[in-house]
């Protein structure tokens, strides 16, 4: 069984539309770009595409923006930033900030999907000063220092 939260949106313009799971296993639902035109993305560039909804995320829950991945993998399109966060304060309009990785101009289709939005729980962490850390057998090491197989 899924766990539901609601989170109620407004619509900021005509062109927005309400973000949709693609199945009930989905756990981003897909945000659409609110232009009523085609955006172009020429590469190495990086475009702020509006949803044209704004959301009002429970508190105690923070929304994270994430690439399609058939949008980054067949345009080379994702977030500039990797992983968009939206805060349960935040009732500004949701923007994805796509950058074109690819080495061509690429194009975003009026109302295309452009983005999937995931809403978790999260803790706040109590950060405490200390003298020494615990040992663990790994250490220190890092980038790559448990291998790659």
């Amino acid at each position: 069984m899924v766990n539901k939260v609601n989170v109620r949106y407004i619509k900021l313009n005509e062109f927005a539309k309400e973000p949709q799971y693609a199945n009930d296993y989905a756990a981003g639902a897909d945000l659409y770009s609110a232009s009523n035109e085609q955006i172009t993305i020429k590469p190495s560039e990086t475009v702020l595409v509006g949803t044209g909804i704004a959301a009002e995320i429970p508190e105690g829950y923070v929304g994270l923006v994430f690439a399609r991945s058939g949008l980054a993998t067949k345009k080379g399109l994702a977030p500039a930033n990797k992983v968009g966060v939206i805060d349960s304060d935040y009732r500004g309009e949701i923007k994805v900030s796509l950058h074109n990785h690819s080495d061509k101009t690429e194009t975003i289709d009026a109302g295309e999907r452009i983005a999937q939005l995931v809403v978790v729980p999260f803790v706040h962490a109590s950060f405490e000063l200390s003298s020494s850390l615990s040992e663990t057998e790994r250490g220190s090491g890092g980038f790559g220092s448990t291998g790659n197989k």
